[in-house]
């Protein structure tokens, strides 16, 4: 019989990191107009996507946390041909390539109507994944303020919310995929996530920077890693929220450890709520004695937190 156990002291590095994102905006009372059927989060039923809306946390619908991309696209032609029409209205636009003015546009007042009318893609590793609904206003201002002027590919959009049913071809030009109705949306790049984090001790931020990249791209790489499953929505969140899997990452680095393989799975200490254990396992590059590290992630609601810090990972047999 095998058990794992955990040092009783927590090893040295940073905690929760800062967060990147800035504090969440308060939402407005009103609902937005997008999704006319969600005027009240307290009724039974979304019309929009079928699934059943969150009531005093009694309900479990389908959790999303997803790292990708947010892409604007117009429905049909007429939404194209309106959104034409205030391009010629509007001021300034010379010199600017169509992303920025397509953003200069949607993020005008007098324009919010052809935002409510945009259809917004999701996309994982260039893959169409989901469509965007935005609950109110103030994600509907998130969605606009994703679309980048000088798109890249180190840009990184983070969605949380919950999926729905496939959407009907006429939502999006024939386009089927899940919706999402979204919770709260985080736009940033890969610049900015690296600058919040702490540079390890001994180790310059030109050392640092690359080996965390490194760790990101192996964690979004996962798999079909659609933020939808419990694994991927703890392995999501850890990649975003907790600064101390890129240090202990660098510090094996530095002495000489490759690393060999991230692991998620159910926490043995799972009972009433969904905890899952990641395991990082490294590898030295010349001795191949391995080494483990792990952390705790709950996951039962729709918004995952750490339960408890990244620790050494232990495995030993007991005769029974």
């Amino acid at each position: 019989m095998q058990e794992n156990m955990t040092q009783e002291t927590t090893p040295q590095g940073p905690g929760l990191t800062t967060d990147v994102y800035g504090p969440t905006p308060a939402r407005p009372s009103g609902a937005n107009t997008v999704v006319a059927s969600l005027q009240e989060k307290e009724q039974s039923t979304c019309q929009t996507c079928q699934t059943p809306a969150v009531t005093n946390g009694q309900q479990n619908p389908n959790f999303v946390y997803a790292i990708g991309s947010i892409e604007p696209r117009f429905p049909m032609p007429s939404i194209e041909k309106e959104c034409l029409q205030a391009v010629s209205r509007m001021n300034g636009t010379s010199g600017l390539s169509d992303q920025q003015v397509l953003k200069k546009v949607l993020s005008h007042p007098s324009n919010r109507y052809l935002a409510r009318q945009m259809c917004w893609v999701f996309t994982v590793e260039g893959l169409e994944t989901y469509l965007l609904r935005p609950r109110d206003a103030t994600d509907l201002e998130q969605l606009v303020e994703a679309i980048r002027p000088e798109p890249d590919n180190n840009d990184i959009d983070v969605v949380i919310g919950y999926r729905g049913s496939l959407a009907p071809p006429e939502a999006c030009n024939g386009l089927i995929l899940p919706m999402v109705m979204i919770e709260q949306v985080y736009s940033f790049d890969m610049k900015s996530l690296l600058k919040s984090m702490p540079t390890p001790e001994k180790m310059s931020p030109g050392q640092f920077s690359p080996i965390a990249q490194e760790l990101y791209k192996q964690i979004i790489h996962m798999a079909d890693n659609a933020g939808a499953t419990d694994e991927h929505r703890a392995m999501n969140y850890l990649a975003v929220r907790y600064d101390a899997i890129y240090t202990v990452c660098a510090e094996q680095y530095r002495n000489n450890y490759s690393l060999n393989s991230v692991q998620v799975r159910p926490s043995r200490l799972s009972a009433a709520r969904k905890v899952m254990d990641a395991i990082f396992t490294f590898t030295h590059r010349e001795t191949t004695v391995t080494q483990k590290w792990f952390t705790r992630v709950d996951v039962t609601e729709e918004f995952p937190y750490l339960v408890s810090p990244l620790s050494p990972y232990y495995v030993y047999e007991q005769q029974v």
